[in-house]
Order: C-alpha cells, then structure tokens, then sequence
C-alpha cells in the first residue's frame, strides 16, 4: 500500500507554549546525505542599528550578543518535513525517527515520499497522524499547490496562508518557518511563549503579558521584528537557535 492521498481533515491547531527552540530542536541535526548551505541575513546590521536607536531595551540586549545572529540551512520541503516528524516528542527521539524515515527514499523529495508505503513509514517510528500529514506536505509540493518560486514576490501573510494549508502546520510554525528558513524580517510570532516571557522580563518586570501588550511594545521594533524577537529569545537563551 502507497502513501496516497486520504480526504482533507480540519488541522489541529499548533500545541500552546511553543517556542522557537522547539522549532528549531524539531529540525536542528542533518543527516549526512543532506547538502547544508548556510545563509545569514543581508539586512541584520541595519536591523540592529535602528532597534538600538528606537528601543532602550534593545540598545542594552544587542551589544551583549556579539556577531551572533540569524542563520538558515536546508530546503522548504526538508525543514517542514523534519518539523512534522518532530513535534511532541523529544529532540533525540525526532533524530532517531527522522534518520530512519529519510533512509527509506533514495534522496528526500516531495515525489518519493509520495512513493513510499505506509507500513514502511509506520516502521521507521512515524505516527498514523504524522504520516498522513507528511503524505499532505508531499502532495502540496509535489502538485504545485505550493509555490516556493513565487515566495519571494509574495508577503508574509500570503506565504502563511500557503502553509496552513497543510495538514499539521499552524499560524505559529509557519511564522517559525518564515523567521528561521525564509528570513523574512518583520515577522512578529504572538503564539510563541518564549517571546512573551521575554518581553514579560524585559519591559514589565517580570509580570505577565497579553498579546495586546506584546503588540504595542513591538510597533517600535517595526520593519525588524523577527530581528528583534531573535535578541528577545536571546536575552532567556544566550546560545543562538538555529538549524
């Protein structure tokens, strides 16, 4: 039995209390026969020149993170597949099952993975629901329902749009995905815990925030909000997410 397509489902929300360091834990070891190129950001240092000159808080948090700064690897369809196989369980865990699930095709591509047998994907350690979901990434790239050569032409709230459209992937791992993969500057993650709790500690001593709150303090982080969410989580974890 194929990998076929199954009739469409109503998505399951992302899970709350996501952070980026799960996103990036989900997709963060590459496997041997996977090409790693390394891109950073051609904007970063105009980013840190205008929040340090519009926000007090980050005039103190970019200095203490030296060059670090935002780094991509890998294709679309490998980090989304990778994210999918590795939610809800532990990083070792998603290592051990993505290494077996991506020996069963010859080279990771949207077409092989629609080849492969259900039982075969089941025995590498993927879940009824992961599977289905990776058979409904496999099919979005392979019909052309999503268009990573339009990507750059489009906004980010159409490139989420594309995204969501997936089975398994929400609002919060699209903006992961559109931060870390695509780099796309002003991206402001609301979902994410670890930019509220950073923002909690940082501009209102510890108490809680709502989005509303993180909203407001974010319009002075505008155009860079991804920039300046990358020196929030920084300022909770100095070690720099990246995958």
């Amino acid at each position: 039995m194929s990998a076929a397509p199954k009739a469409k489902q109503t998505d399951e929300p992302d899970a709350p209390n996501k952070s980026a360091s799960a996103f990036a834990s989900s997709v963060a070891a590459t496997t041997g026969s996977e090409a790693v190129q390394i891109a950073t950001p051609v904007y970063w240092d105009e980013a840190c020149k205008h929040l340090m000159k519009k926000d007090r808080v980050m005039k103190r948090i970019i200095p203490q993170h030296g060059g670090a700064c935002l780094e991509t690897r890998g294709d679309a369809f490998v980090t989304l597949a990778r994210s999918i196989v590795g939610q809800q369980i532990s990083v070792k865990a998603a290592q051990s099952v993505w290494e077996r699930f991506a020996a069963l095709p010859r080279r990771m591509t949207p077409g092989n993975v629609l080849k492969l047998k259900v039982d075969d994907m089941r025995a590498a350690g993927l879940s009824a629901r992961k599977v289905e979901y990776l058979v409904d990434l496999a099919l979005h790239f392979d019909s052309g329902a999503i268009r990573v050569a339009d990507w750059k032409a489009m906004d980010d709230e159409a490139i989420i749009a594309e995204l969501v459209g997936i089975r398994g992937i929400g609002r919060w791992t699209a903006e992961m995905f559109l931060i870390f993969h695509l780099m796309r500057p002003n991206v402001l993650p609301l979902d994410d815990i670890g930019l509220l709790n950073g923002i909690s500690r940082n501009y209102f001593s510890g108490e809680a925030v709502s989005r509303s709150d993180a909203r407001e303090v974010a319009a002075a982080w505008a155009p860079f909000c991804s920039v300046a969410t990358w020196y929030i989580w920084r300022s909770l974890d100095p070690l720099p997410v990246a995958y």
